[in-house]
């Protein structure tokens, strides 16, 4: 028996005999872990997954209580008293799990007058709601800092959560953003320092798992609230997102049952949260790779960018969506294996994009203690087995050109488009010029993207000419660090050379979406094959990152 149905199996058939209080906390010496949010959260019949949470913890080492209610939203949640009753309750130790959305979107003066105002701004408005009284109304981002701050006001950890997803497919995928509620919770826990569990995405993926058929027996009502299983199953991927978390203090508390789930996502640093596409009914520009395309936050944390940050300004925001969903110290094995690529996929849909960039961290080891990442070398069907030491599973290594071939595949039978990138070069002059990856990744790139006859943008050479014509003074302001990561100048001239690459293109898939900034930017013009002078030769990528 698998451990989804181990979990579904203890959900039916076994009595619901912990249940999450709503009272005072069971053992006040113990530290207390509060849920507040609403009825996907707290329903009757233990048809929240706050209900069945407390089963995924030791109750003799913590207690977990309960606090959502149904019906409410963030403001609500505050406007009647029900966040002092948890505040007034918190004492240094203790945690608060934050989950709202479902019903911060309506108006914020009318019918149930439960709407915040959109965003995380410090807007506000004055209403007039149904009762005839006024209420000063503020942001969903406002209200999710107040529960934040004051959470760490009492010496207690908030995390905040993004919405759970409601049982809507359309081709065979599942609605995984309730608005932009869950693009909200992640950027106050970011701004607010705080740990974000990506919910909406680890019950989705669990749903495109289980398929259509299957999760329509968990939604026995309607389309947002579950079944007593189904609120099990969303309990279990709350605590496998706890455990995704590095270093998450949680993880000491749970019992066998929690003990058993698998990590959301597997290895993923907490410190990383992926944005997602802000309006769905566009297309999007994906972008994968590694730190050279999306540098830890994306924020320039420092003094360090990727070129995935600043190309969002060449595209017309009103056509298209540029989600940038690299991750730093990743090559294309570890993008794959840890699940980042199953993501992007799981959000694909036809007529979209992914510009692929990688290979600065494929070169290293294939099974060191510190990160076990490095692909082999080539574009063949060559495989190695190895004993991953960090996931602690035995694993099957291909070449690199396997996971970029893969990438292709995949993103193809979505109905997207694949473009293939060279890695951007580093800053190692030779002779004058700087040094090029031209018979290693940069090469495998191009050969993989021939073999494919998918479009292929040269960065390295690209960005290669423009430094040389630059010359080493010129281009030293434009790294962060010794060799590879640019500053933010170098990531502005690393993004006008991808664009620059694709209007090269005999024909430009993203020519369309293009702003103002991108239609003044000159193509490419590659060396003609009889002049071009050959680039230097050099060793594959060290780790870098």
């Amino acid at each position: 028996m698998n451990k989804l149905a181990a979990i579904l199996a203890l959900s039916v058939f076994s009595p619901w005999c912990v249940k999450a209080q709503t009272s005072k906390p069971i053992d006040p010496p113990l530290p207390t872990l509060f849920v507040i949010g609403d009825s996907t959260a707290s329903n009757v019949e233990h048809r929240g997954w706050g209900d069945p949470l407390a089963d995924y913890f030791d109750l003799s080492k913590i207690n977990v209580i309960n606090r959502a209610r149904g019906g409410r939203s963030s403001r609500t949640f505050v406007t009647e008293g029900l966040w002092d009753a948890v505040r007034n309750d918190l004492k240094p130790g203790d945690f608060v799990l934050i989950q709202f959305g479902h019903n911060d979107g309506g108006p914020p003066d009318k019918d149930k007058a439960r709407g915040s105002l959109p965003g995380i701004g410090d807007e506000s408005q004055e209403v007039t709601v149904p009762n005839g009284s006024k209420q000063v109304v503020n942001t969903f981002g406002w209200y999710m800092r107040k529960f934040i701050t004051e959470t760490k006001a009492k010496g207690a950890i908030p995390i905040v959560l993004s919405p759970t997803v409601r049982n809507i497919w359309k081709d065979g995928k599942v609605e995984r953003s309730l608005g932009r509620f869950g693009e909200w919770s992640a950027e106050v826990a970011k701004a607010g320092g705080v740990t974000f569990i990506d919910a909406s995405n680890a019950i989705a993926d669990q749903y495109e798992k289980m398929g259509e058929e299957k999760v329509k027996e968990l939604f026995p009502i309607d389309h947002t609230h579950t079944s007593p299983a189904g609120a099990d199953i969303n309990a279990s991927l709350v605590v496998a997102g706890i455990k995704g978390v590095a270093n998450c203090p949680l993880t000491g508390y749970l019992s066998a049952k929690g003990k058993a789930v698998e990590p959301y996502p597997i290895l993923l640093p907490q410190a990383v949260q992926l944005p997602v596409p802000a309006n769905p009914k566009l297309p999007t520009l994906f972008l994968i790779g590694d730190s050279t395309v999306r540098n830890g936050h994306g924020d320039g944390a420092n003094g360090q960018w990727g070129w995935g940050e600043p190309i969002v300004d060449y595209f017309n925001s009103t056509k298209i969506n540029v989600v940038n969903r690299a991750v730093g110290g990743l090559s294309s094995r570890t993008y794959f294996t840890q699940g980042h690529w199953e993501r992007v996929k799981a959000m694909l849909k036809p007529g979209d994009f992914v510009i692929m960039q990688f290979g600065h961290n494929d070169g290293g080891p294939l099974d060191d203690p510190a990160r076990a990442r490095g692909s082999l070398k080539g574009i063949g069907d060559e495989t190695q087995e190895v004993d991953n030491p960090i996931t602690k599973q035995h694993e099957i290594v291909h070449t690199y050109g396997w996971y970029l071939k893969k990438f292709i595949a995949e993103a193809r039978a979505a109905g997207a488009t694949p473009i293939v990138c060279s890695l951007i070069p580093r800053k190692t002059w030779k002779e004058g010029k700087i040094a090029r990856s031209s018979e290693s990744y940069g090469k495998w790139a191009a050969d993989v993207a021939a073999a494919e006859s998918a479009p292929f943008v040269d960065l390295n050479e690209i960005i290669a000419r423009r430094y040389d014509a630059l010359g080493p003074e010129k281009v030293e302001p434009l790294f962060g660090d010794e060799h590879t990561h640019t500053s933010r100048t170098g990531a502005e001239l690393n993004a006008e050379c991808v664009i620059s690459g694709l209007k090269a293109l005999k024909t430009n898939p993203l020519g369309a979406a293009f702003s103002p900034k991108a239609k003044a930017v000159a193509p490419y013009e590659p060396l003609r094959q009889q002049t071009r002078k050959a680039p230097e030769r050099v060793s594959e990528p060290d780790v870098n990152e």
